[in-house]
């Protein structure tokens, strides 16, 4: 297990970081490590929370995209960004609550997505998070693929969650948080 780089805050809480962890998470569940290390900052984590950036189901959640495509661009940011963490901390509390599937989940991790678990817009949207994450750049190819299945609006949202959570990426590589344990390991 590697050591944090910078570590989380620990019990007691300030009151004003126990009070907006109270609004994120369930009653019962200890804070994600990430949260705990961004808590670092106080008054960035209480902004995040109070401007509703960072919500009960991350950051950016508008309500804009529909769950499971939302989930889609979080989990494949995260492996074009090489954040396993954030992918686990997603699989073990969200991923499957917001529709996607198992094998949907484990496929998100391969560098080549298996076509039969896919609709032809989330095969899109996983080309565009790769340009977007691994290149910087989006090609015309993926551009015309996305834009026969999202408007305007859909593809500007997705590119900013895609931006959130390559920055959650890059403060992960600075931290190297512990990875959360919020179900036991299987076999």
């Amino acid at each position: 297990m590697t050591t944090p780089r910078i570590d989380p805050l620990s019990a007691p809480l300030p009151a004003g970081i126990a009070d907006r962890l109270r609004r994120l998470l369930p009653q019962g569940m200890p804070a994600p490590q990430i949260f705990l290390t961004v808590a670092r900052n106080e008054g960035l984590f209480e902004h995040l929370v109070d401007s509703g950036l960072l919500g009960p189901t991350g950051l950016l959640d508008r309500g804009a995209l529909a769950p499971a495509l939302r989930e889609l661009v979080i989990l494949r940011t995260c492996t074009a960004s090489r954040n396993a963490y954030e992918f686990s901390l997603h699989e073990q509390t969200i991923s499957q609550r917001t529709g996607l599937t198992p094998q949907q989940i484990d496929d998100l991790r391969q560098t080549a997505l298996n076509e039969t678990l896919w609709s032809p817009a989330e095969r899109a949207v996983a080309a565009l998070v790769d340009g977007l994450v691994q290149r910087l750049d989006v090609s015309d190819e993926a551009f015309e693929q996305a834009r026969r299945h999202f408007d305007d609006a859909t593809l500007i949202e997705i590119t900013q969650l895609v931006g959130l959570y390559t920055g959650v990426a890059m403060l992960v590589a600075l931290a190297r948080p512990r990875f959360d344990r919020y179900r036991a390991a299987a076999g």
